[in-house]
């Protein structure tokens, strides 16, 4: 279940190039690498087209939750994140993440009782580990990282890619499991300092949000959840179908009873319940000229998303996307997609770290 394993400080995320074994490659498709800032004119095919990279657009096969689930098989399953995906939004990501945050976090984290060996950090649904490729090198001391995911070729990755040190050059070890967020407890919790997830709250139900609040308010240690879809976009040159595509994509994102853009507001609640005292700040992407191919895939998944909701928008969403796509091709379009960052600080148990 558990992968001990150090890397390199500054190590990057490698994208795959050899085929994973027995799957064809790391999308399942080689048309779902990013192609850069242009727009190739055979690519701009409507919402059908599969160049979108496994994670920026629905889920493969419907019905099938992004969740972290343990496979109960050994066969083979497309990914529903591809390390292409979490490694083009990750700079938008950190750029994103708010840092309004990290003065009561700092507080808390330097409050008795102390681990002598430093702090141990969970990071669940960590997908390549862009969380602890950006917290840990801002955090004082020795860290231990446990990193959750459903995809042990997503923790794959996250492994060889974690930081090697901390703020002040104390080491940064890392191990991996593969588990679920439901089964998440506060005894599996025990000793922990802090539990982070990125983009995670709003592929959740209310039961595992509140599992997960439980499970922190019983380990008596604080959460930093970033970067939970708001249900709120913003375009560069508004356009009369802004607000039906964004009303279909949040539809989209409650589906079989996800929370989606209502994640942030049930997860105060919940850790509030429990006692914790709840910080929220924004955290938006700002996408221009310079994040092109992000916003590429973003709006390919987006639409999509909308049009898997509400089929009968296909034809007037073909042509939109188009127009949008052209205008991001042309360096035109400037998106911001708004996010909500979570502090909880739950009050210590005894004991605890």
């Amino acid at each position: 279940m558990t992968n001990p394993a150090t890397t390199q400080h500054g190590a990057t995320v490698p994208v795959p190039g050899p085929a994973r074994p027995g799957s064809r490659d790391a999308t399942g498709t080689d048309s779902g690498r990013p192609r850069g800032s242009a727009v190739e004119p055979e690519s701009i095919a409507g919402v059908t087209d599969r160049s979108v990279i496994p994670g920026a657009g629905p889920a493969p096969r419907p019905g099938e939750r992004a969740t972290l689930r343990l496979r109960e098989s050994g066969a083979q399953e497309p990914p529903r994140y591809a390390p292409e995906w979490l490694q083009l939004r990750e700079p938008a990501d950190a750029d994103a993440r708010s840092h309004d945050l990290f003065a009561p976090l700092r507080t808390r984290l330097a409050e008795p009782p102390r681990r002598a060996d430093g702090l141990v950090v969970h990071d669940i649904g960590c997908g390549t580990g862009s969380m602890g490729r950006w917290l840990a090198p801002q955090l004082d001391g020795p860290q231990h990282w446990i990193l959750y995911d459903r995809d042990p070729y997503l923790l794959h990755f996250a492994a060889v890619a974690s930081p090697r040190s901390a703020a002040d050059g104390s080491r940064v070890t890392v191990e991996t499991r593969r588990g679920d967020v439901a089964r998440l407890t506060a005894e599996a919790l025990a000793g922990a300092s802090l539990v982070t997830a990125s983009a995670l709250l709003d592929v959740l139900t209310r039961e595992e949000v509140g599992a997960l609040a439980a499970a922190c308010a019983g380990a008596g240690c604080p959460a930093l959840l970033t970067l939970s879809v708001a249900g709120r976009v913003e375009l560069a040159e508004p356009h009369p179908m802004d607000e039906e595509i964004t009303d279909a994509f949040n539809a989209h994102q409650r589906r079989d009873g996800l929370l989606g853009p209502d994640a942030v507001t049930v997860a105060a609640e919940a850790f509030a319940e429990h006692g914790a005292t709840v910080r929220l700040k924004p955290s938006p992407w700002r996408l221009g000229a310079e994040q092109s191919a992000l916003t590429e895939q973003w709006l390919r998944g987006w639409v999509g998303a909308a049009v898997e909701e509400r089929p009968e928008l296909r034809d007037r969403a073909d042509r939109y996307l188009t127009e949008r796509l052209t205008a991001c091709a042309e360096g035109r379009l400037r998106v911001t997609v708004h996010h909500t960052d979570l502090l909880a600080l739950c009050r210590p148990a005894d004991g605890a770290a």
